[in-house]
């Protein structure tokens, strides 16, 4: 793959008040996702495993059936087919997830943003 320069990352915005850039590579993707205060992603499941890191905010995540309130620099894992849940909380938030494997329906403008050789990014 290489190197991507995030910030000519093309942005999708799957919900209200949501906005996520998912580079990827074969087998795995980080998303970056950002969350204007009091934002909400719905209880889903997904088959995919998803590992995540929240870098700005507070962020209200239920997996299963425990809710935690994350501060940054708080990780969490949840396993495929597990129901989950987030509210950003008290302001903004910014959170770098990963999954495996790649998740499509993210994938498609994702990739976009390739640093040119020599550039540096």
């Amino acid at each position: 793959m290489g190197f991507i320069n995030l910030k000519k990352c093309e942005s999708v915005s799957p919900l209200p008040g949501i906005r996520l850039k998912a580079p990827f590579g074969e087998r795995i993707m980080l998303s970056h996702l950002e969350m204007d205060a009091g934002a909400e992603v719905p209880r889903h499941c997904h088959p995919h495993e998803q590992a995540g890191v929240l870098l700005v905010g507070r962020l209200q995540l239920t997996i299963g059936a425990e809710t935690r309130t994350l501060n940054p620099g708080d990780v969490y894992l949840v396993p495929g087919g597990v129901e989950h849940s987030a509210v950003a909380v008290d302001g903004p938030v910014k959170v770098l997830d990963i999954f495996s494997p790649i998740r499509e329906d993210y994938a498609r403008p994702s990739n976009n943003a390739l640093v040119p050789a020599g550039k540096g990014g």
